[in-house]
């Protein structure tokens, strides 16, 4: 696709070259700065000086002047011109010599002393761009000779010629250009890389020079550019090595030249312009009988055969800017980027950053919204670029305004979409994506606000999943631009989020009460009035938590509750006083008596408030139930359950007030016997369970529950009782009867058979009535024997084990001494004082030697037994 990267401007025109001679043609030019060097084909050279004239439009003209033309007086067309400006000199090639001519009065430089300041025998000649001589004054040239297959290096000084180096090649050369030690030559059929230092030389491609002209163009550092066959401008580097794709140029190209990043190419009627980036065609212009093209510092200049021009480049940017406008985003890029060494570091960033930025709106109103992403996110774009054409997202506090010039096109995105709502709706489906990746970024930096309302903004109006996500977050959601518009599309839910992230927790609870109790609607949340609770249970706010409890218990007490109950201990949170919340909740029995339990049976507060007053609680349940007619055996049940299991795991209720307010009731006896255990009124209660109850299993329960954590002998003491009244013979016969004697003895029987090893064997056998049978009670009394040779059996064992325990530390107490007890014929024994014949002995508590037939019948003869030691010692 084309693209305008040049205009054809005149430099030099037909009338001020030759006058009214029309046999006069252009043979070849010259530019160094603004003098302008030419040579006619009637061997003279004409020099001008060329002045840039910027239009008051910014268009680019040339005057030229002429200041001097010479005659060289060879008669032949001057073929060849190169300028050396560090010696004044101009190079001239004219009938096959080299030879050198003043720039300023063009005249011949004469011979010096000592050589000659010609060259004979000369095909063709280039001068050195990169000379390997480090003198500032002096001049590297490679020649092609006429008459040999050789080229040679010449070094040029002011008045003379020198040469250093001469090169034979393969085949006559017929072009050549040099690069420090490099040729690059194009022989009779072919193109070749030779080093003239070390001779090594590289074959390149074929090519037929009598078919067409040959190229040979150096065009950077070890760089050159060549006219292949097939019409290709191929690239070869001083290694051979082609680094660039080629450019499909003309067959009949008679002229090349590189003005980056373009490769210009003249044929007989054309100027072609391709880009070195794409190998694109990316412009023509015509230009009929054009001979000549070169470049000069960067300056292309053409030539026919009778007037010159200049190909200038149009600024990169508005190549650039060109490109954009025809949506052409890829080529403007890469123009962007192969510019990068032409232009200033700076410069180009800020540059390719807008650029960049430009192609990410051009991408973004052809919907190809990952590019554009892509383009933003490199040219680091404002994001409130982008945010600024939806309407309305923008805070109305946003100081923002678009970058001048803009970056698009587009008033807005209605400008963009045409009246297309299905394009509407991808254009902000993309921004949610996009601003959602990068508010956490470098990119938000500074406009934090603006990103995070025009966000809230687009949730709330796409009904959008992540609305409560960023509110929930850390955000800087403008709250006077968000309330209205949560308020417009029923988001209250957000909205109270949005009152609290922003310490109006006040207003956050009213609005979502009036959305429990359906004075708005609002569906983003089910479960409200239970997110309510959990608000409250963690809510710093003490007053806040009292004004609002009473409508959380009014709607669900077992719910509300958890605002005092699921209250969390952290030093973010008030605790609330148990007491204030006891006295604050009478009205709501419920949640009252949930409440007691919470601190009563799970933070296990001990305390005889809380304990009495829970168990009243559960008793006026049981009391009520039982008021019932019918009862609701079920409910009844399971109160009951639930006091019977607080009186008998609290010891810190009032039982004695307990007991007063069911005394009366003959259907909480179980109760009442608890309540008599716990004031240790034990016969009371067995009472109760056993000539009331008639629950002889819940006797023996009470015997375990009331024993429980006591020794062993208040068990023992427990169950005789039980016994006792179970073999009461003080009632009276009616009494006995009404009882159910024979239900007594067999629950006494059954008691003993089952706790036998509890009781004292003796003292039951003395209370058992003298007319039981004994195999009725065979298995108390083995479980008794049992019982009684175990005990007896283990006081031996535990004796036997201190005994020995003894004498081991009474032995171990003889070894740590170390002394050694010496016996002989001449010591006597301490008891009868007769000395000892034999060396068994035994040692006294206090070391001292005697017989052991001495100490047996001392501990036999003595009524209390003395500890001893035996020990052997041999001497």
């Amino acid at each position: 696709m084309s693209v305008k990267a040049f205009e054809l401007v005149p430099a030099v025109e037909r009338d001020l070259l030759m006058g009214d001679k029309a046999r006069i043609n252009i043979e070849c030019i010259e530019c160094c700065g603004k003098h302008l060097y030419m040579g006619t084909n009637d061997c003279f050279i004409h020099h001008f000086l060329l002045d840039e004239v910027t239009s008051s439009k910014g268009k680019l003209t040339y005057s030229a002047q002429k200041l001097l033309h010479k005659y060289l007086g060879l008669k032949k067309p001057v073929a060849e011109l190169r300028a050396a400006s560090a010696l004044e000199r101009l190079i001239v090639l004219c009938d096959g010599i080299v030879f050198l001519v003043d720039m300023v009065t063009l005249e011949t430089v004469p011979s010096a002393a000592g050589g000659g300041a010609k060259i004979r025998g000369v095909t063709a000649f280039c001068v050195n761009e990169n000379p390997v001589n480090g003198d500032p004054f002096c001049v590297e040239m490679g020649v092609i000779s006429s008459k040999k297959r050789t080229v040679q290096i010449y070094m040029v000084y002011e008045d003379r010629v020198q040469l250093v180096k001469e090169v034979t090649t393969p085949e006559q050369p017929c072009a050549v250009s040099v690069d420090g030690y490099f040729l690059c030559l194009a022989l009779a059929t072919q193109y070749m890389i030779l080093n003239y230092n070390t001779g090594a030389s590289q074959d390149l491609f074929p090519y037929n020079s009598e078919d067409r002209r040959p190229i040979v163009k150096r065009i950077g550092r070890e760089e050159f550019l060549l006219a292949a066959p097939g019409g290709l401008g191929m690239f070869a580097n001083a290694e051979g090595v082609s680094q660039r794709a080629p450019v499909n140029w003309s067959e009949s190209v008679i002229g090349a030249a590189v003005s980056f990043p373009y490769v210009v190419a003249l044929d007989e009627s054309f100027i072609t312009i391709h880009s070195m980036l794409d190998q694109q065609l990316k412009q023509t212009l015509s230009f009929r009988d054009g001979h000549i093209l070169q470049d000069f510092e960067g300056k292309v200049i053409l030539a026919s055969t009778k007037a010159v021009y200049v190909l200038v480049p149009l600024p990169l940017e508005r190549q650039i800017q060109d490109l954009l406008a025809s949506h052409r985003v890829e080529e403007a890029l890469i123009l962007t980027e192969g510019a990068q060494q032409n232009i200033p570091k700076d410069k180009f960033q800020i540059l390719h950053k807008r650029i960049l930025q430009q192609a990410g709106f051009i991408q973004f109103g052809q919907l190809q919204f990952l590019e554009a992403k892509e383009h933003f996110r490199t040219g680091q774009l404002d994001v409130r670029e982008l945010i600024s054409l939806y309407p309305l997202l923008l805070p109305a506090s946003s100081s923002f305004t678009r970058c001048h010039p803009p970056l698009h096109e587009f008033a807005d995105l209605n400008h963009l979409a045409q009246g297309d709502q299905e394009k509407v709706l991808r254009c902000k489906k993309f921004l949610i994506s996009y601003l959602g990746e990068v508010r956490s970024t470098e990119v938000a930096n500074g406009c934090r606000e603006d990103v995070d309302t025009a966000l809230l903004k687009l949730y709330a109006e796409q009904n959008h999943d992540s609305l409560l996500d960023l509110l929930a977050s850390d955000n800087a959601c403008l709250l006077a631009d968000s309330v209205p518009w949560l308020e417009k599309y029923h988001k209250y839910f957000a909205l109270g989020l949005l009152y609290h992230y922003n310490s109006q927790d006040s207003a956050a609870l009213q609005l979502w009460i009036r959305v429990v109790d359906g004075d708005l609607q609002d569906s983003t949340r089910s479960g409200l009035y239970e997110y309510i609770v959990d608000f409250l249970c963690s809510c710093s706010n003490p007053d806040l938590v009292w004004k609002h409890a009473d409508w959380a218990l009014a709607k669900d007490p077992t719910i509300g509750v958890h605002i005092f109950t699921k209250r969390p201990v952290s030093k973010d949170v008030t605790e609330l006083n148990p007491e204030e919340a006891i006295t604050y909740l009478g009205k709501h029995s419920q949640a009252l008596l949930l409440f007691l339990e919470h601190l009563v049976l799970e933070r296990k507060i001990k305390k005889e408030k809380f304990h009495t007053h829970l168990a009243v609680l559960y008793l006026e349940r049981v009391l009520s139930l039982l008021s019932e007619a019918p009862a609701d055996e079920e409910h009844l049940s399971r109160a009951r359950e639930r006091l019977q299991a607080l009186l008998r795991e609290s010891n810190l209720y009032r039982a004695q007030f307990l007991l007063g307010k069911m005394e009366n009731c003959e259907q909480l006896l179980l109760e009442r016997a608890t309540l008599h255990g716990k004031l240790e009124e034990n016969g009371k209660a067995l009472h109760i369970l056993v000539h009331k109850l008639k629950d002889f299993s819940s006797a023996e329960a009470f015997c375990v529950w009331a024993s429980c954590c006591r020794d062993s002998a208040y068990q023992q003491q427990l169950f005789h009782l039980l016994l006792e009244v179970y073999l009461d013979q003080s009632l009276p016969a009616k009494s006995q009867a009404a009882a159910g004697g024979g239900e007594l003895e067999m629950a006494a029987v059954d008691l003993l058979n089952r706790h036998g090893e509890v009781f004292d064997a003796v003292r039951v056998l003395r209370m058992l009535p003298e007319g039981w049978s004994l195999q009725l009670l065979r298995p108390f009394l083995g479980r008794a024997v049992r019982a009684s040779m175990h005990a007896g059996r283990t006081a031996q064992i535990a004796v036997g084990l201190a005994q020995s325990e003894n004498l081991q530390l009474l032995h171990d107490r003889l070894k740590d001494r170390k002394k050694p007890i010496f016996v002989s014929e001449k010591k006597g024994c301490h008891l009868c004082h007769n000395t000892f014949s034999e060396p068994d002995v035994v040692c006294l508590p206090g070391g001292a030697p005697v017989h052991t037939h001495c100490v047996a019948q001392r501990v036999r003869d003595s009524p209390t037994k003395r500890q001893l030691t035996n020990s052997s010692n041999h001497t």
